[in-house]
């Protein structure tokens, strides 16, 4: 650590979701490889290192389920390059039998509307096979979609996993949790699980309804390359001091007008190594191991304590 007070996170969502590629998911989705040139987590990787830092890769593995072998490969490769290797889970995608085999019911499908025995389950089962290959305990976790609920925290806490990366106002305003704060300062859960906000900021309200601005890449062609356009809006007027970038595994790619994943240039890698460049000038980039170090010793500290009540799942009666 340079001991600037000032850190950083780059999280990567790494998944493969069915609509987002005609086949070979794994290939086009993580690792980015098309006609033309490959644009996927090798390419993250590479930018990262070239800056002397590690990024915090949460690999889905329900998405792709069919193809787990290859996702955990992914896993392997990333280990095996110092990545950060933590959990994300889009289980809506697993198939009914998967359920069936493990004594669950198919429905509710979605993370946010799951009890404490089928969040805790998922969390568990999927989070050994990561540990499993990296021969760490898993520290954290990020629901996909941020679909998550008190439960899930609930899981958390028994799955021994010390870190929530849940915490977002955009997914709270779209429904797709029960309860986000409006803060990008880490907080504690009344459990003891700590989260940690992807960063936001409240804007001006777009067609009349609350809108929070995520720090993701990219964000945008209408805003250019320059990495101060991607960090301005979230470090001007407000604490720069702790920033949670969101990522996807197919961030460098584009979208073609099918919506799935192509290869076009390598215009967003050249973008996202200015970007990294810039943060690790003025930050110290850390990792989930890195926090919990620094949290330990007070360099990072939380604001304040919610109660698990506050992000219960209320079935909605028809």
């Amino acid at each position: 650590m340079i001991g600037r007070n000032r850190y950083a996170m780059l999280t990567v969502d790494t998944e493969a979701l069915p609509k987002r590629a005609v086949q070979d998911h794994i290939k086009r989705l993580m690792w980015g490889e098309h006609d033309g040139g490959c644009a996927g987590i090798r390419e993250m990787c590479a930018i990262g290192n070239e800056c002397g830092v590690k990024q915090v890769f949460f690999v889905d593995m329900c998405g792709a389920y069919a193809c787990l072998d290859q996702t955990l490969d992914v896993v392997r490769w990333l280990d095996q390059d110092g990545q950060d290797v933590q959990l994300h889970a889009h289980p809506e995608y697993l198939p009914e039998q998967f359920w069936k085999e493990h004594g669950f019911k198919y429905r509710p499908r979605f993370l946010n509307q799951y009890g404490i025995e089928k969040a805790t389950f998922t969390i568990k089962y999927f989070g050994k096979l990561i540990s499993d290959l990296t021969g760490k305990p898993l520290r954290a976790f990020r629901a996909g979609s941020f679909r998550w609920n008190a439960d899930t925290l609930r899981a958390l806490q028994e799955a021994g996993v010390s870190l929530s990366f849940n915490n977002s106002m955009n997914a709270r305003l779209k429904g797709q949790c029960t309860y986000s704060e409006p803060t990008n300062h880490s907080y504690l859960w009344s459990n003891g699980v700590i989260e940690v906000p992807v960063t936001e900021r409240k804007f001006f309200p777009l067609f009349g309804k609350e809108w929070w601005g995520r720090l993701q890449f990219p964000v945008g062609d209408w805003l250019g390359s320059p990495p101060w356009r991607v960090l301005r809006p979230y470090t001007v007027g407000a604490d720069p001091s702790f920033l949670v970038v969101l990522l996807h595994s197919w961030s460098l790619l584009y979208w073609d007008k099918d919506g799935y994943a192509v290869y076009r240039d390598d215009k967003r890698i050249e973008d996202y190594r200015k970007l990294v460049r810039r943060l690790a000038r003025d930050y110290d980039i850390i990792t989930t191991a890195d926090f919990l170090d620094l949290y330990a010793c007070g360099k990072i500290k939380t604001t304040h304590t919610a109660d698990l009540s506050l992000a219960e799942f209320k079935a909605v009666k028809k």
